[in-house]
């Protein structure tokens, strides 16, 4: 009887000291669901990037990845749809850092300017100006960016549409959030390079960029629709404290962060640094030949890795 009530009092001093803390086991209501409190990921330090200095980068080159969520090896990235105690899809913990936590900034797309970024310059960032969180401006750059945000006709009681003094349709603003199910790509922007130093071919991921299916009025798909970009930089620091599902081994789960370090995620190169920046589906229209372009980008930064051990 003593053990039992020993237990509980663990339980509940893990509830106490974790709950607030996302990915730990134990739910809202202090109830510890497992075996124990999970503590490693929840309060893991990030791994920092090996030093590099200009004149240790011998070659680099700049690429811009797809990564479908369609593709089975990128499953741990987009389930669950709906967050559980221990573990949530990548854009919930996005959305997490963005809308509730507000350590992540995103960067617009279109921003105030009239150049348009979808590669990820980092042109448009949306900050709250001196820190304050209730700005009006600052909540309605947010909601545009985590909602779908559409004028629908005002109802009354009765469902019947209502009109003002004038006779004029009473409009208001319908928001819905942009859920992980929604999400069908991400984008990632990286450089690789050859650090002479350490002797090896490495990568560094600059930023990342959630992708959805853009509809029109009468529920057909018209297009794809990048939301914003964000600074993997800064995300590593959120990443590194949610689990991401290990499909052998249920006490063995690693990082987002470590997901990404350790390249566990299929994609395809979309765009590499050129004269004309453009993509490879701006000269290459057949699907067949998009995807051998991209092989021969990636077989060629091999080869120059192998090339440069030779010099």
């Amino acid at each position: 009887m003593k053990m039992k009530y020993l237990a509980i009092a663990i339980m509940m001093m893990g509830g106490i000291a974790y709950g607030q803390l996302q990915s730990t086991g134990v739910s809202p209501s202090n109830v510890l669901d497992g075996l124990y409190v999970q503590t490693h990921i929840p309060t893991k330090k990030v791994i920092s990037y090996a030093p590099l200095r200009e004149a240790d980068v011998m070659w680099s080159k700049r690429v811009w990845r797809t990564v479908d969520i369609q593709q089975k090896l990128n499953f741990p990235l987009f389930y669950p749809r709906v967050p559980l105690t221990d573990r949530m899809a990548l854009w919930d913990i996005i959305k997490y850092g963005i809308e509730t936590e507000g350590s992540l900034t995103p960067y617009e797309i279109n921003g105030a300017g009239d150049k348009y970024d979808f590669d990820g310059e980092f042109l448009y960032p949306v900050v709250a100006p001196q820190g304050n969180t209730n700005d009006t401006a600052y909540k309605t750059a947010i909601d545009n960016l985590l909602y779908n945000t559409s004028q629908v006709q005002k109802l009354d009681d009765e469902g019947e549409p209502m009109y003002d003094d004038d006779g004029d349709d009473v409009f208001i603003t319908s928001k819905d959030p942009v859920t992980a199910d929604m999400i069908v790509k991400y984008v990632v922007k990286e450089d690789w390079f050859f650090d002479k130093q350490r002797s090896v071919m490495d990568v560094r991921i600059i930023g990342i960029s959630p992708i959805i299916l853009e509809y029109d009025d009468e529920g057909e798909i018209k297009g794809e629709k990048q939301l914003f970009w964000l600074y993997f930089p800064e995300c590593r620091y959120v990443f590194q404290n949610y689990f991401v599902y290990n499909r052998k081994n249920d006490a063995q789960r690693m990082s987002f962060d470590d997901l990404f370090w350790k390249r566990q995620f299929a994609s395809f190169i979309h765009k590499e640094s050129n004269v004309y920046d453009r993509e490879i589906t701006h000269y290459e229209k057949n699907g067949i030949k998009v995807l051998l372009e991209s092989e021969r980008i990636k077989n060629e930064m091999l080869i120059i890795e192998h090339d440069l051990w030779s010099l």
